[in-house]
């Protein structure tokens, strides 16, 4: 009996010890983080551009990072403050889902918005979907298994990312994807009605500028299930305008080699009738995963980043940018030393770092 107390006296012990420990490192982490300085980061390479900034491969001591920077100017004369402020929020409330890129750090000067966040060598599925031209049923089924466990999470925190497309999913080491570019995304109680995303991936209901929620997102998984299988949307057109013609009539012509399983899987994921869209009904991402193009996917397992990826990127070391294109260097993303510069636009970005 005493032998009983003493090991239960160990055990309580050895849990508490463990606690604090946990605790600890998670201080260290906060510690080590709120030292960082924005001058701190070596930049190396760019790694991709959009609108309102550019995203650079950076190196601070022996560790690689992906330092997104942001104009003020530009972000102020696109209207995309809020944009802006909603990425920073949703990245930082998602430290916890392993299939989201994190977020490391913000920082601000008088000219720029930097997010420093975890790089993610593997490059874009879009590169990868390209060089093979389209990607088998298995490989399909695997990368949309991630995606629906990210839009899951996403959806129970009320959050829509409202940006699905091949671009902005990024692989790791092991072909496991991440999740980035959340500009779109929107906490969202009921419904939004502003007119974002890419045209190709646009819901109906979007497009027509009704109110909308959630299930936007599994519209646009439905064109990504398609365009991963045959290589190309199946809603096209050179003309914006004539893509969403296209959409609204709702017409989807698949190729021969489509399976029945994935034909039916994109038919109830672009069902125009969004009360009747998989994802969106009574079972929500339940009915999603009980689908039989899933046949097969250990759910638990998969969340656990314990099933082998199809995709085992290329990487000589953690700082490769080989699966990355190469960009032109362009000015205007210096950090801001003078202390002379007036930052007009403090206000605006009073709170974002």
């Amino acid at each position: 009996m005493e032998n009983e107390k003493k090991k239960d006296k160990k055990t309580k012990s050895s849990k508490s010890g463990k606690s604090k420990n946990k605790a600890k490192k998670a201080e260290g982490e906060q510690n080590s983080t709120s030292e960082w300085r924005v001058t701190d980061f070596e930049r190396l390479s760019t790694l991709g551009t959009g609108t309102f900034g550019r995203v650079y491969l950076v190196q601070r001591e022996s560790q690689y990072y992906a330092m997104k920077i942001l104009r003020k100017s530009v972000v102020v004369r696109l209207k995309q403050v809020q944009h802006i402020y909603n990425e920073r929020n949703v990245l930082q409330n998602a430290t916890d889902c392993p299939f989201i890129v994190k977020l490391e750090k913000c920082f601000q000067d008088q000219k720029n918005l930097y997010l420093v966040m975890e790089y993610v060598l593997g490059g874009e599925l879009f590169t990868h979907l390209r060089a093979a031209g389209r990607f088998s049923g298995a490989t399909t089924r695997f990368y949309t298994a991630q995606i629906v466990l990210v839009l899951e999470y996403l959806h129970k925190k009320n959050t829509i990312y409202r940006d699905l497309k091949p671009e902005n999913i990024l692989l790791d080491r092991k072909g496991n994807i991440k999740i980035t570019d959340f500009g779109f995304a929107k906490l969202v109680e009921d419904r939004t009605f502003t007119l974002c995303g890419t045209p190709e991936y646009l819901a109906p209901e979007v497009i027509k500028g009704k109110g909308y929620g959630a299930e936007v997102d599994w519209w646009a998984l439905g064109v990504l299930v398609f365009e991963m299988l045959a290589g190309y949307p199946p809603f096209y057109d050179e003309n914006p305008f004539g893509i969403y013609e296209k959409i609204l009539l709702g017409r989807l012509s698949f190729p021969s080699h489509f399976d029945s399983a994935s034909r039916d899987l994109i038919k109830k994921l672009l069902a125009p009738d969004r009360t009747r869209r998989l994802g969106n009904m009574r079972e929500g991402t339940l009915d999603v995963k009980k689908h039989r193009f899933f046949k097969g996917i250990d759910w638990d397992a998969l969340s656990k980043r314990q099933v082998a990826a199809p995709i085992i990127p290329e990487a000589d070391h953690e700082g490769d940018t080989v699966n990355f294109e190469d960009y032109e260097d362009e000015g205007g993303y210096e950090v801001c030393l003078d202390p002379q510069v007036v930052d007009i636009y403090a206000d605006i970005f009073a709170d974002f770092a």
